[in-house]
């Protein structure tokens, strides 16, 4: 599974989650840091990428285009980068199991999930 952190996520975290979620990346190293969210939507759907967000106008593009790619997004207010790495290890395996899930298309982490 490959994650596309987007802009309101440090682009540190693609390298730092490299040992369980490799091949990860951040939308600025791709230079999609000015794109509009449907042009990032379609790169990640193209090369097989999750979307990582904070930004609740991709439920709102799940809602209208479906699915792939998939969207995990992360209701947790702000942040450090060591929080945010910790939320997404911790739930890890939830994560791994919303990717194998046919029928879903986003999944929601928040304060309650860690």
């Amino acid at each position: 599974m490959k994650l596309l952190f987007d802009n309101n996520i440090s682009h540190k975290l693609a390298a730092r989650l490299d040992d369980i979620f490799p091949y990860s990346t951040h939308v600025m190293i791709e230079r999609l840091d000015e794109a509009e969210d449907k042009d990032i939507w379609e790169f990640a759907k193209k090369n097989g990428f999750t979307i990582v967000t904070k930004d609740a106008d991709y439920n709102e593009i799940n809602l209208v285009r479906g699915f792939p790619p998939k969207v995990i997004w992360l209701r947790i207010g702000n942040c450090k980068i060591s929080d945010i790495e910790g939320i997404i290890r911790k739930n890890a395996i939830i994560i791994s199991e919303f990717d194998k899930n046919q029928k879903l298309g986003i999944i929601e982490i928040n304060k309650m999930s860690f």
